[in-house]
């Protein structure tokens, strides 16, 4: 079932997913050379308990195999997921953090792909097209519409730049649960899908590898990277569907603000 959320619910989410963002600005603070993914973990943490926030991540999913981390850490090959840990950060990661956070009984839950130092220039236009391609998503998520709308708009655009777009991973809506129905895929038909209502929410969030959109999942049963091994960027932003424009709710200025690389020109 797809919850409709009232304007002081959205103002409730909004909250939460400005908290997701300025977490998210801490930890780019420490994503450099030498430092672990342990601690941009323990930074997330400490800033979400501090702002009176729950790690959303922390104990989800199975009872025998819950997430065991406030962030999902993801290097390189790896798409989304991967634990936070004894790992140091070189020069010219890719990396890919999710956060999410509960804040007053509503989910926030924002992802985005830093790069450590430098990287090369297909790399830096993999981050670009995927960034790209979660503002046209975004842009089709007005009432009316369908998912398909979304999907085809993140699909179209990352192939004709040579990506490969993941199928086996999508974004969802969200609001009093982490993951809400819909589903959003970031490959689809045009006009397919479920329609699109104001008041709907949803975390749209393309996954895309530089190249095949195959997949597979570690032994840990949490970390999916790529089947061939190349690099991926994941970019997500927390969304109301309205009439005529989305309403963005996170935000990545914060984040630009402290690491000087603007991807997201909406910023300049």
């Amino acid at each position: 079932m797809v919850y409709l959320k009232s304007e002081y619910e959205i103002e409730l989410m909004r909250k939460s997913a400005q908290l997701v963002s300025r977490t998210h600005a801490e930890v780019a603070k420490h994503v450099k050379p030498g430092v672990t993914t342990a601690k941009l973990d323990q930074v997330a943490e400490d800033y979400i308990r501090l702002n009176n926030g729950r790690a959303a991540f922390k104990g989800y999913g199975p009872r025998k195999n819950p997430f065991p981390a406030t962030l999902c850490i993801s290097v390189n090959d790896q798409v989304v997921h991967g634990f936070p840990g004894a790992y140091e950060l070189q020069e010219g990661d890719l990396v890919s953090i999710d956060c999410g956070v509960e804040l007053n009984g509503y989910f926030g839950d924002s992802a985005y792909t830093y790069i450590v130092g430098d990287c090369t220039e297909e790399e830096k236009k993999l981050l670009l097209t995927t960034m790209e391609s979660l503002y046209l998503g975004i842009e089709q998520a007005v009432h009316g519409n369908k998912i398909g709308d979304i999907s085809h708009a993140v699909q179209s655009h990352c192939e004709q730049n040579g990506f490969g777009v993941v199928r086996d991973l999508v974004g969802h809506g969200l609001g009093k649960s982490l993951h809400e129905e819909p589903s959003v895929p970031n490959f689809g038909k045009p006009g397919s899908g479920k329609r699109l209502r104001s008041g709907m929410t949803l975390a749209i969030e393309p996954m895309i590898n530089m190249g095949s959109w195959k997949v597979k999942t570690l032994r840990d049963g949490w970390t999916i990277v790529t089947a061939d091994g190349s690099k991926s960027a994941h970019f997500e932003h927390d969304v109301v569907v309205r009439e005529g424009v989305a309403e963005i709710l996170s935000t990545f200025q914060y984040i630009e603000e402290i690491t000087k690389i603007q991807l997201d020109q909406r910023n300049s």
